[in-house]
């Protein structure tokens, strides 16, 4: 008997993405390359603005149902909120996305969970380009949900982070210590709006340990949706 062969059609997926970033697209398709085709609605919040504050982050989430509905016409198997920060900061925001989608929507933070779970990993150095406040609140999610953070180091930045650089995030790693570095089973690099892709290689090589980005994390999630 000849054995079937695999599907070979796409995954189709949607990405719901702030409407200021320009990292989303850019990395997503190399992660998945031909196995996902990912499709993109716009997140605007009503103040039109782009700092990384309450404001902002609820007018995304206030966005997602408008933006979910452009997608709504696409055999998707998921809808990726592509906003990290904001699904740790409002889940239950969150939630009422979800009980009015069309399809099911997975949030950055989730998807990171899930690469932490598919490689056992339960202490994790967290980095990110956020404001202090922000990151601390992502590190005690983190800690709500089984995950350890033995350190957290962060730019500060409330905006602006296309533009960061592979030197500001090894000055992240410095600042973490080494002590944190040592006793952590992966380094997360939370935010899907830093262009970090590029840098895992060398990271994972220099500490030895998983190195998981926001977009590298829902790139895995749906590739495992492709698998299943």
């Amino acid at each position: 008997m000849t054995a079937e062969r695999p599907d070979k059609s796409p995954v189709h997926a949607g990405v719901l993405v702030p409407w200021a970033n320009t990292v989303v697209e850019a990395e997503l398709h190399r992660v998945t390359e031909p196995s996902v085709i990912w499709h993109y609605a716009r997140l605007v919040p009503a103040s039109r603005t782009t700092g990384l504050d309450a404001q902002f982050l609820r007018g995304l989430l206030e966005a997602a149902p408008a933006a979910l509905a452009q997608l709504s016409a696409l055999p998707l198997r998921y809808a990726y909120l592509a906003c990290t920060s904001a699904a740790f900061m409002y889940p239950d925001s969150i939630e009422q996305v979800r009980q009015g989608a069309p399809v099911t929507v997975v949030n950055a933070f989730e998807a990171i969970m899930n690469a932490l779970s598919q490689r056992a990993a339960s202490r994790i150095v967290l980095l990110t380009p956020y404001p202090d406040e922000i990151t601390k609140a992502e590190a005690l999610m983190f800690s709500r949900n089984g995950v350890a953070v033995t350190g957290y180091a962060c730019l500060g930045f409330d905006d602006g982070y296309d533009t960061i650089t592979g030197e500001h995030v090894r000055e992240l790693i410095l600042k973490a210590g080494c002590a944190a570095m040592d006793e952590a089973e992966a380094i997360v690099l939370s935010c899907t709006g830093w262009p970090t892709l590029d840098l895992i290689p060398d990271i994972q090589q220099n500490l030895g340990k998983p190195v998981i980005s926001s977009n590298l994390a829902i790139g895995w999630h749906a590739q495992q949706a492709k698998e299943t």
